[in-house]
């Protein structure tokens, strides 16, 4: 147990020495980690919400819009097959969570049930008296769709928050419908709030220009048309345009590709690009409807709607809307990142105060000063020079942990810090068994050297066995915790790892060194 190997000295002092270099930019500033040079390590610790502020939200996807957006859908889908047809039918619309449809002539319900039947696979028509055929999705496609919503609105709202330049967000998933957010450092969630409840559902309509707004306000808008809000930033206050735009969607936005702001004549715009199947459509549009205006929708408002001067044939255009800078980067950001596929709720919403977190460091950080202060002491009377041995031990053991977490770029919660604090007394818990351990042989009369090899030998086993329960113990709560109990496990399981490390090579190493050099006749322990 006493032969120590010369490459593996070099190899546990190499570990050491890396370990302090990942570690050492954690005691500079950011703006100065970020001035390294890129080959030197210069990530640092993240600090989570709890300790350095920011916002915490819970939002909430409304799966019942994307079902009742699906039946939409298929109501027209069951317009157009029948018109197709030839079929005769009567209140046609939805019902609840199923599309129902009625055909007065009793020798076309058959044809009728058959041509439902083929609109969706995942779905059943039933047949009632009177021709009334009923169309409702299946449990398992209505599960897989709401599923398919959540997880798509998890990841346009990481887009999102991503283009905002955020640093370490944490954004997951919670049950079955729901979104945690939370945002270290964020000094503005207001605007952040804002992105992410926007569904950004960007449409392009014709503009009816024959309609009678008098008459479409009124409640009778032309066939096919509907009133919608128009933004205008001249508008008195109190007052909000309205305008009429034909029902049809000419294009939508999942065809763009790119958007940009930029600026016409002094004045922030926002330019847009589509992909191939889009400019195509969009050069058509452009070209069969030069002299007309093209409404641009965004979530149920036309934020612009300019004339059609000449076909547009690059599949790129622009959005005028009297915006400022900060209007045209958000809009742009938000038609780059994507639309919802359904709105998305604030269930809670929470601010931490980058004082609060302040002085959750300063705590955190006094009780582990004090806490490794104490223990260092205590060692240092319990078992003399091995003790200082051990302390050289605990404070390489506090670097490799610093450095892990660095590497990892791992993010630390005040749970964090509480298993940080956890893992200093836990560090010596090995030490103190070898030293135990040894001082048994030297009682019974064993030479120096017996006894510190018995002592090794016969600590390592139960060190093993027992940092190894706490390590699955770390891992159960890191798979099974969600948010501070996961900051808890992640400090946890490394801390167990680098003390293992430092109790079975470094301790060993160096008490092998003094043992050699100093050749003690009896040891005081």
């Amino acid at each position: 147990m006493l032969q120590f190997a010369r490459w593996k000295a070099i190899l546990v002092l190499l570990v050491c020495v890396v370990a302090l270099a990942l570690a050492a930019p954690n005691v500079i500033t950011q703006e100065q980690a970020d001035a390294l040079p890129s080959w030197l390590p210069h990530r640092q610790i993240t600090l989570g919400l709890d300790l350095q502020g920011g916002s915490h939200m819970l939002l909430q996807v409304d799966t019942a819009a994307v079902v009742r957006e699906r039946l939409e859908g298929i109501v027209d889908s069951v317009r157009d097959e029948l018109r197709k047809a030839r079929i005769r039918y009567q209140e046609l619309g939805i019902d609840g969570d199923a599309v129902v449809v009625t055909v007065p002539d009793s020798e076309q319900v058959a044809e009728a049930q058959k041509l439902l039947r083929a609109l969706d696979p995942d779905a059943t028509v039933d047949a009632a008296a009177g021709g009334r055929l009923r169309l409702t999705l299946t449990e398992q496609a209505l599960r897989q769709r709401q599923l398919a919503a959540v997880e798509q609105s998890l990841e346009i709202v990481r887009r999102r928050i991503d283009e905002t330049g955020t640093r370490e967000p944490s954004i997951q998933r919670q049950g079955i419908d729901r979104i945690l957010v939370q945002l270290p450092g964020v000094d503005d969630p207001q605007r952040i709030k804002a992105l992410i409840g926007k569904t950004a559902k960007m449409t392009f309509h014709l503009v009816d220009e024959d309609a009678n707004l008098g008459d479409a306000l009124a409640g009778r808008p032309p066939p096919g048309s509907e009133v919608m809000p128009l933004l205008d930033r001249r508008a008195a206050a109190g007052q909000e345009p309205r305008i009429v735009v034909k029902k049809r969607v000419m294009i939508s936005g999942e065809n763009l590709i790119d958007a940009q702001p930029t600026f016409d004549q002094g004045q922030p715009i926002v330019s847009f690009r589509f992909d191939a199947a889009g400019g195509k459509r969009f050069g058509d549009i452009t070209s069969h409807n030069v002299g007309k205006r093209l409404a641009i929708v965004l979530d149920d408002q036309v934020i612009s709607a300019p004339n059609i001067r000449e076909p547009i044939l690059g599949g790129s255009g622009v959005i005028t809307g009297g915006f400022n800078v900060a209007e045209a980067q958000d809009l742009a950001l938000l038609l780059r990142a994507g639309a919802l596929p359904a709105p998305l709720t604030v269930l809670e919403e929470r601010t931490v105060g980058p004082g609060l977190g302040t002085d959750s460091i300063e705590a955190g950080v006094r009780a582990g000063i004090v806490g490794t202060i104490l223990v260092l002491i205590f060692m240092v009377v319990a078992y003399g020079s091995f003790g200082l041995i051990a302390n050289v031990a605990l404070i390489v053991n506090a670097v490799m942990l610093m450095a892990a977490m660095s590497l990892l770029e791992a993010t630390l919660t005040l749970p964090g810090i509480a298993g940080i604090v956890l893992t200093i007394g836990m560090a010596v818990d090995s030490n103190v068994l070898i030293f135990e351990h040894i001082r048994e042989e030297v009682r019974s009369g064993r030479t120096p050297v017996s006894a510190i090899d018995s002592g090794f030998t016969r600590a390592l086993t139960t060190i093993v066995d027992s940092n190894l329960t706490t390590l699955f113990a770390a891992l159960f709560l890191y798979v099974f915790g969600s948010g501070p109990v996961r900051g808890f496990a992640v400090t946890l399981g490394i801390g167990i790892l680098t003390s293992m490390f430092t109790a079975v090579t470094l301790t060993r190493l160096m008490v092998v060194t003094w043992l050699r050099k100093a050749r003690p006749r009896a040891l005081t322990i």
